[in-house]
């Protein structure tokens, strides 16, 4: 019990209790004035960091007290009490845990749905193959979590996998929980395309941006920006086949980022889709390039990571590494299958201390 307590006091302390608390104070006053629900944008802003911090409050002020209440019962405990109680405990320490997770969310926009672009890398048939796995392993990762999956465009591979693919993770932090993997993914295994059984390494980039309100991209692209073409939407085959061209592909121009939609059977509606898609990417490009040009300006140094090599997976040998974080994982087939909560809270983990780290080195 001792170790519980211990635990939840560094928790308070790391979690800034009382500061939060007064920030809440803040957050509820300007929440009642009646002003705020002039600016939307503003009161969405206010509404959901309050949210975000009233769960942190209460949650650990609730931990707190039952904690507390379960010492004091522990020590007049009969020995037949005392196996009850540990349940308790174990509840408690769980609830901890929860809280604990909750403070790895540390990037903008944790909360929102996530948009996830996966890219087969050089090395054809076998790399696209690794592509299709990878899209698999995380639109699975979203309906076991019981969120909603939204295809959004596919090129398929020459044989198998595909070149690209694209979807929306909806649900509770979908963004948060997906941040981690952005990166290039490898894969070592005996390739099935390759007659003689030899070894291949491929690889496939993922790239998440969150969804973010589009009320606060205020992006405007002039149509000179845009190159649009219309194209036939790939289907299985059968009734399913769409027989006019109505999926849309907007290229901006000044960038060269491509985004095509084919998620539904109306052209309009998919450029539209493909439009809002393309403004999130450009503001994840202007969020970056600003926060560039801040680091630059408080002389800093960053190591360049966009397209590092986060994660192998080793199928021959039965094993997958996180080269961040170090954790291995020795389940491939079911992390394949989108078992990969361990390896997302890891790499949470791991952001949230490079994060409080580069803080360390601002104050200096």
């Amino acid at each position: 019990m001792q170790d519980l307590l211990e635990k939840l006091a560094s928790l308070r302390e790391y979690l800034d209790i009382p500061g939060k608390a007064r920030r809440l104070n803040e957050l509820d006053r300007e929440l009642a004035d009646p002003e705020l629900w002039n600016d939307s944008a503003r009161a969405r802003q206010v509404t959901q960091e309050a949210g975000m911090v009233r769960r942190i409050v209460d949650g650990y002020q609730s931990l707190q007290s039952d904690a507390d209440g379960l010492s004091e019962m522990l020590e007049m405990a009969d020995p037949e009490e005392l196996e009850m109680l540990a349940e308790e405990q174990a509840s408690i320490q769980a609830r901890v845990d929860d809280l604990y997770r909750e403070t790895l969310f540390t990037m903008k926009h944790a909360d929102t749905s996530a948009i996830v672009r996966v890219k087969s890398g050089a090395g054809g048939t076998e790399s696209q193959d690794w592509a299709g796995m990878l899209s698999r392993m995380f639109m699975r990762w979203g309906e076991r979590r019981g969120f909603k999956v939204e295809l959004i465009d596919q090129q398929d591979g020459e044989q198998a996998g595909v070149l690209s693919s694209e979807f929306i993770i909806r649900g509770e932090k979908a963004y948060g929980m997906m941040a981690p993997e952005h990166g290039v993914h490898r894969l070592v295994r005996v390739s099935p395309f390759d007659s003689n059984n030899r070894r291949h390494t491929s690889f496939a980039s993922v790239d998440v941006v969150a969804e973010v309100p589009e009320e606060e991209i205020n992006i405007h692209i002039p149509v000179s920006d845009l190159r649009r073409d219309v194209f036939r939407s790939q289907g299985a085959g059968g009734q399913g086949v769409n027989t006019t061209d109505s999926a849309v592909r907007l290229t901006h121009l000044p960038t060269g980022i491509a985004v095509a939609s084919q998620v539904t059977r109306s052209q309009i509606k998919n450029h539209d889709i493909a439009l809002q898609i393309l403004k999130q990417r450009l503001y994840d490009i202007e969020v970056k390039k600003r926060e560039a040009e801040e680091a630059k300006a408080r002389g800093e140094q960053k190591k360049i990571e966009w397209g590092s090599q986060i994660r192998s997976y080793v199928l021959d040998k039965q094993y997958i590494k996180d080269h961040r974080t170090g954790l291995m994982k020795h389940n491939p087939s079911d992390v394949l299958d989108g078992d990969l909560d361990d390896l997302m809270w890891a790499g949470l983990e791991w952001m949230a201390g490079k994060r409080v780290a580069e803080e360390g080195t601002d104050d200096e």
